[in-house]
């Protein structure tokens, strides 16, 4: 019987691995309660680029405003990259195991990056958007506002009339440092918005137990729709009791411990009612998809965090897109800080919903002319 023809890329091979450091100019001073863009207003971003004995190269971006490459540039190069070469890229789940295994010498962005591109890769091979490769579910997402740290109420309750003016379909605040602003923030907000359009409250993890079950009390009341990392992540306990005791949905894991093999502990516990991450956090679209997946076995909401960078959030909102039980995309204000080097970014539609671009793989048009100009080295 004649065997069928294999397919034109089937056995495709990785020959290179390189990163293009970069300078990512025009940040703006913004803080997020403990984080912050850099001083002078500019950084570095990295290009990592998978390139094929077939001609397709795959791409992401390692790096954010708040999270320059060069902390995690020399651990993909050294670590990830050999690991790699010679490789078929399509080989994706055994690849991101393999990359897993040096987790204790590498962080996740890098281990991310990696996979996102082997992503981009697939996608370029079989001439279609990642989304379709995961399995399309819908073909938007509503985008929610999500503030820096502000200075006063009447910061918070302008940004979130201007947002909802927008075409935002939320709004999500950061608190102030002055923990005495943050009830009449979440009131005064509340009846500047009106008690239709939803809220969500990150503090950043800077609650004890007592002061969290306080301040979400007060939620509840004002009908907010999620409370987010109110106390520290490795507060296991503390947050099994706090979502014992408060019946809006509380959310930690954006940040912790073990990626996607992290969960578990969180879902057993009880700790969380839902469970938070993103392509950078948590190893790549594959770490994130196994995630999802992980989630809704329990009917669980898997919510995505920001990406940090233009590559990464497409690669979100790829998923998303594949994903049942995500409702919102986030969108970090200002977005400045998080849209470089990409001529097709993610916009909002007449809707307040994003989608990702329609091109196979990723779909972005990477500015490679910007990216040239702005060049600082190239690592291999």
């Amino acid at each position: 019987m004649p065997q069928p023809a294999a397919f034109p890329h089937e056995n495709i091979k990785i020959t290179d691995v390189s990163l293009t450091i970069f300078r990512w100019t025009g940040l703006p001073k913004v803080t997020y309660t403990r984080n912050s863009t850099a001083d002078d207003g500019d950084v570095h971003l990295g290009l990592l680029t998978i390139s094929t004995d077939a001609g397709i190269d795959g791409h992401a971006f390692l790096g954010s405003s708040f999270r320059p490459v060069d902390i995690d540039a020399r651990g993909l190069i050294d670590n990830l990259k050999p690991l790699v070469m010679g490789e078929n890229p399509l080989d994706r789940d055994r690849l991101y195991q393999l990359l897993m295994t040096q987790n204790r010498s590498v962080m996740f962005r890098p281990i991310g990056a990696m996979d996102i591109a082997l992503w981009d890769i697939a996608g370029k091979v079989a001439g279609l958007p990642i989304h379709r490769l995961l399995g399309t579910r819908r073909n938007s997402l509503p985008a929610y506002a999500s503030s820096s740290t502000l200075h006063s109420i009447d910061d918070y309750v302008q940004q979130a009339l201007e947002s909802k003016a927008a075409g935002y379909r939320a709004y999500k605040m950061h608190p102030p440092k002055d923990r005495a602003l943050h009830i009449p923030m979440l009131r005064q907000v509340r009846e500047a918005v009106g008690d239709d359009f939803p809220l969500m409250y990150d503090p950043a993890a800077i609650y004890s137990y007592a002061d969290a079950l306080k301040i979400g009390r007060i939620l509840e009341e004002l009908n907010y729709v999620w409370y987010e990392d109110p106390m520290p992540v490795d507060d296991m306990y503390n947050y099994t009791k706090l979502c014992a005791d408060l019946d809006i949905m509380v959310m930690t894991t954006e940040y912790s411990w073990g990626g996607f093999l992290g969960y578990p502990a969180w879902i057993s516990a009880r700790a969380t009612d839902a469970l938070r991450g993103d392509v950078a956090l948590k190893g790549g679209i594959t770490g994130v998809v196994k995630s999802i997946h992980l989630a809704e076995a329990f009917n669980m909401k898997y919510e995505l965090h920001h990406g940090g960078n233009s590559l990464n959030n497409i690669a979100n909102a790829h998923v998303a897109l594949a994903t049942a039980n995500c409702d919102y995309f986030e969108v970090i204000l200002p977005d400045i800080v998080q849209k470089y080097a990409v001529i097709n970014e993610l916009a909002l539609d007449e809707n307040g919903h994003i989608s990702p671009p329609d091109g196979p793989g990723l779909g972005a048009q990477i500015d490679f002319e910007l990216i040239e100009r702005m060049k600082v080295t190239v690592m291999q």
